[in-house]
This record gives structure tokens, C-alpha cells and sequence, in this order.
């Protein structure tokens, strides 16, 4: 098994096509057809299903490709520990709350992007629950979570500070009057949720089942800003961090409807493994985050910074 062969999987895995894997690694495609041949007789198991131009994992493929990950995420860790340059370069693989990235990182982002041009980040979204195992299997170098208060032994925090949240609706909502919600008013209402296992849907999941209450209609979405245009649109109410709505709430295009309950006590929270190798790449985004995330003013200190 070859680091070469692990890095064909894995762009095949992602592309779910073998021409377009190719086309990105700059192979010809019979190469690239060859070598995950080449891996699946070694392994003595298929690892794709071929279904027309597409392919897809099979489950020995799903398995196969978290220890691509990390065995190339180590290969690349290595070649860092050993490079005699102090200059940041190489990859820095990161996971993300996705309301984290519509809000809190762009502009972080783009400055660590401007200071380390050799430096490739990669994202990943996920859930709290992805970061607690992508962080162990090293998976990622660091994650950005959006979470109640995390104490791991193995874990250390970076940043760390309360991140405000609102239940939101339309601007017309029969509860906009009335100036407040409680748990009890849930009962009657289309709520819109983010995926299973986002911190915050279970935090509230937990108040209102404490309360006694069962959500009876209810609207999943992925994204972030489908939720907040569903709310504005009068589909249902949502809990959101504050700052992801605060530019339509300052527009007037969507209510807070100003929670009463219990409090959800989230936090953005910037962590790593503690036995994590911190090369001068990742060092140099830490500091970063130190300086960028030390309080909830960072947005104004980073424009001071960039201009």
C-alpha cells in the first residue's frame, strides 16, 4: 500500500468519479483506474461500487478512507517535522461549525491566507460529535466547535467565550407582540432545526423535553442561511447565535423573538489534541486565533489590523 495509491482513493472518494479524479491529480485516468485496482487486490476487497460514470464507497471503501486520512494527514506531519524551514507551509486540515464559518472565521481566514501564502487550509464541516472523533483519529489538526463548555482531558482550548443565541421568526409572528417565548410556546409551532447533532439543536431538544414538550411539526435544514430565509419567510422559528442574524434583524427582515428560558450557555471554543506535534504551520495559526479570538471585539480588532 502506497501514500500514492491512499491519495488516488481519496480524491476518487471525494470526486465519486474517476475521470474527474484523474483530470485533478493529473493522471491519466487508466493510471488512476490501475492503481485503486492495484489497491483493492491488495487488500483482497472492492472498495468502490461502479454505478454508470459515478462510484461510490463501499462500506470496506468508508473504512479504508478514515485511515487515508490520517495516514496521509501523519505523512504530511512528518515531512513538516523534518523540514528545516521555519516558514509556515504545507496543509492545516480544520474543522468547523458551519455557523461559525457564515460569522465568526472568513475574516480570520483571509488574513491567515495573506500572512502564509504557502499554507493550504482545508475545511471541514461537521458537528461537535465529528470533532471529538476527527480530533482523536487526527483527522483534523485543530477544530473550531460551537458548543456548551468542553472539559476533555485530552483536549486543549485555545479560545474560549459565550456566543449569545436567539429564537427567530418572521417579523409578523403572533408571538412578536407578546415580546417574549417560553418552552410551552413551542408547542404549537413548525420549529426549524439544524442537523442532528448541532450543539444547539440539542440544547434546546433538551429544555423543551425537560419542559415536558414534543415538537409535533418541525423543518431540518443543513444550512445555516436556508434556516434564517425559512424563518424570515414565516415557514417556522428557529434558534440561531445571535450574530448570524443580527444584520437581518438590524434590517427589520426577521423578529427576535426574545427567549425566556433557560439559558443555552454556548461558547466558541478553538481546540486541539494535547499530544498534537504543533509544527511552525500550525503554530502560526494558534497565534493567530489568539489574537484574533481573544474576545468577543475581534471582528473590530482585525478590521483595525487589515484596514
Amino acid at each position: 500500500m502506497e501514500l500514492r495509491q491512499l491519495k488516488i482513493f481519496q480524491v476518487v472518494a471525494k470526486e465519486c468519479n474517476f475521470t474527474r479524479a484523474a483530470e485533478l491529480l493529473g493522471y491519466a485516468q487508466s493510471n488512476v483506474t490501475a492503481q485503486i485496482r492495484l489497491l483493492e487486490n491488495e487488500l483482497g476487497t472492492k472498495l468502490f461500487e461502479r454505478l454508470g460514470k459515478r462510484v461510490h464507497l463501499t462500506q470496506e471503501g468508508e473504512k479504508l478512507l478514515s485511515y487515508a486520512q490520517q495516514i496521509l494527514n501523519l505523512s504530511l506531519e512528518a515531512k513538516e517535522a523534518l523540514s528545516t524551514s521555519k516558514v509556515p507551509q504545507g496543509t492545516i486540515t480544520i474543522g468547523v461549525a458551519e455557523s461559525l464559518c457564515v460569522f465568526r472565521l472568513p475574516k480570520l481566514f483571509i488574513e491567515y491566507c495573506k500572512r502564509y501564502p504557502q499554507v493550504k487550509l482545508i475545511l471541514k464541516l461537521g458537528t461537535s460529535s465529528d470533532f471529538h472523533r476527527w480530533l482523536r483519529d487526527n483527522t483534523v489538526d485543530i477544530a473550531f466547535f460551537l458548543d456548551a463548555k468542553i472539559e476533555a482531558p485530552d483536549l486543549e482550548v485555545v479560545a474560549f467565550f459565550p456566543e449569545p443565541m436567539a429564537i427567530v421568526g418572521n417579523t409578523e409572528h403572533r408571538l412578536v407582540p407578546r415580546g417574549c417565548i417560553e418552552p410551552r410556546d413551542f408547542q404549537d409551532e413548525c420549529v426549524i432545526l439544524t442537523e442532528c447533532g448541532c450543539s444547539y439543536r440539542v440544547a434546546l431538544e433538551k429544555i423543551l423535553d425537560e419542559a415536558g414538550i414534543q415538537l409535533h411539526a418541525t423543518l431540518e435544514l443543513g444550512s445555516v442561511e436556508a434556516i434564517k430565509q425559512f424563518a424570515a419567510g414565516g415557514m417556522g422559528i428557529a434558534l440561531l447565535p445571535k450574530a448570524v442574524v443580527e444584520t437581518e434583524l438590524q434590517q427589520h427582515k426577521i423578529a427576535d423573538l426574545h427567549w425566556v428560558g433557560p439559558e443555552f450557555s454556548m461558547y466558541t471554543q478553538v481546540i486541539y489534541k494535547k499530544d498534537k506535534w504543533l509544527s511552525p504551520t500550525l503554530l502560526s495559526l494558534l497565534n493567530l486565533i489568539k489574537e484574533y479570538l481573544a474576545s468577543p471585539e475581534e471582528d473590530a480588532a482585525l478590521t483595525d489590523k487589515t484596514g
